[in-house]
């Protein structure tokens, strides 16, 4: 090799460039990471009900390190991401000094039993919310299928003035669902729409006339659906003072 000029030549310059582009990145490194490109505003944007101004700020001290170029997106959105009502954010750079992050909240629909809330994508998320909401129970790949099910069963009850409080889904896949009167309603598996709808129906013209109150309504019937009003306590005696009735 030593007694060929042109490999020589081409080997001189390839190690030339090499060390030409090593030297062009540590200038970069070092000019980047000078606090000459300070960030010196953060703005956040989105339609924010529960995410607070003093959350923000404790992320933003927290968790944004770095200058303009340095600062780590990925670990900029996880951090806002942590918030217990955030959804979704995205984090870019606006030249030559700025942050913007845009912020989703997550919007409550129900309960998920006990354990969770239920947002309006039929998402599950932990956050803490005093709103009367209906409550929501079934297996763990439900979700979705639930709150689906919720609006259409809500708009089929509207026309008959009643509201669903809470919807279940067994394991077996049957549904049942419960109004804010108190009513049970068995839907079972199949056709579950047709047979609410029939029932809302009629229902103003026949139980909803009579002025009574139902505890259960089971609708599994091919041409029909039964219904239960509730016990009656038995009616008891109250004494007064020193046994006076």
């Amino acid at each position: 090799m030593w007694d060929k000029p042109q490999a020589l030549l081409l080997c001189a310059n390839f190690l030339y460039a090499l060390a030409a582009v090593l030297l062009l990145y540590a200038v970069l490194f070092v000019v980047l990471h000078l606090p000459i490109f300070p960030l010196k505003a953060v703005s956040v944007e989105g339609e924010l009900t529960h995410v607070t101004r003093e959350q923000l700020k404790l992320i933003v001290g927290r968790h944004l390190r770095g200058n303009f170029f340095t600062l780590d997106l990925v670990q900029a959105r996880v951090a806002f991401q942590k918030l217990p009502w955030v959804r979704n954010v995205s984090v870019r750079r606006r030249w030559p000094d700025r942050l913007e992050v845009t912020v989703e909240e997550h919007r409550e629909l129900a309960r998920w039993g006990d354990i969770a809330l239920v947002n309006s994508y039929g998402e599950l998320f932990h956050a803490a919310s005093d709103s009367e909401l209906p409550v929501f129970y079934g297996p763990g790949d439900g979700v979705r299928e639930v709150a689906e099910k919720y609006a259409e069963f809500s708009a089929l009850l509207k026309p008959a003035g009643m509201r669903v409080s809470q919807l279940a889904l067994s394991p077996r896949r049957a549904w049942q669902l419960g109004t804010e009167s108190g009513m049970v309603i068995e839907l079972g598996r199949e056709q579950m729409a047709g047979r609410l709808q029939k029932f809302a129906g009629v229902y103003g013209k026949t139980i909803g006339a009579l002025g009574v109150h139902v505890a259960y309504a089971d609708l599994r019937y091919p041409n029909g659906f039964a219904v239960r009003r509730p016990a009656k306590l038995p009616a008891t005696k109250s004494k007064g003072v020193n046994g006076a009735a």
